[in-house]
C-alpha cells in the first residue's frame, strides 16, 4: 500500500497532500493540507486530533475486503472494512486519541448508470456507518449520498473540513 505518515517536518510543502483512490494519509504538522478528488461511490473519511494536529484522510473504493482478500491484503486502503481501522491505527501511531477525534466523512454517490443495481455508493454508506457504530465513534459532519461526484479537503491548522460538489465549495465542519 503507498499510505503516508509522517511526522512534523521542517520543510512543509504549501501544496496539499493528494490522497488517490484506495489510498490514505495521515500527517502530524499543523502547516499540512490534504485533499481527495474524485469521490463519487467511494467515500472520503478525514480525521482529526485537535490536541495533537495529527489527522488523516482515507478514500476507499468498495464496502467489504471479502471480495478480494488478497487486494486487500495489499492495499487495505480499498476497502472500508480493512482501510478505516488502518487510518485510525495510524492516527493513534503519530499520538491522536480516539476521544479527541473529529471525524468526518463525504462521497457515496450514486453515480453509475446501473438501473441501481449495484448500489455501490450506498453500501458503502452503510458499511461505513456499521464500523463506527460498532467502534463507537460519531460522525462530526459528513456530506454523503447524492448523485454528484466531490472533492474533500483537511486542513490540519484548525481540522476544517470542506467539500467541493459541482464547483461550489462548502465547510462542514466546523459549522
Amino acid at each position: 500500500m503507498e499510505s503516508t505518515v509522517q511526522q512534523t517536518s521542517q520543510t512543509s510543502s504549501s501544496k496539499p497532500h493528494v490522497v488517490g483512490v484506495a489510498d490514505l494519509v495521515v500527517l502530524k504538522d499543523p502547516r499540512a493540507e490534504i485533499i481527495t478528488h474524485a469521490l463519487g461511490s467511494c467515500i472520503g473519511v478525514t480525521i482529526f486530533d485537535p490536541s495533537t494536529n495529527v489527522g488523516g484522510m482515507l478514500h476507499f473504493m468498495l464496502p467489504d475486503s471479502k471480495i478480494n482478500s488478497e487486494k486487500a491484503t495489499d492495499n487495505p486502503a480499498m476497502f472500508a472494512d480493512t482501510g478505516i481501522p488502518v487510518l485510525f491505527k495510524k492516527a493513534y501511531e503519530l499520538g491522536a486519541k480516539k476521544e479527541n477525534l473529529i471525524v468526518c466523512a463525504a462521497g457515496g454517490a450514486e453515480v453509475l448508470s446501473d438501473g441501481g443495481h449495484f448500489k455501490i455508493g450506498s453500501r458503502n454508506r452503510t458499511v461505513l456507518r456499521k464500523i463506527f457504530w460498532k467502534n463507537n465513534v460519531l460522525l462530526s459532519a459528513d456530506d454523503t449520498g447524492g448523485n454528484n461526484s466531490r472533492t474533500l479537503h483537511l486542513s490540519l491548522a484548525d481540522g476544517a473540513v470542506t467539500v467541493r460538489n459541482r464547483g461550489k465549495g462548502v465547510p462542514i465542519w466546523p459549522i
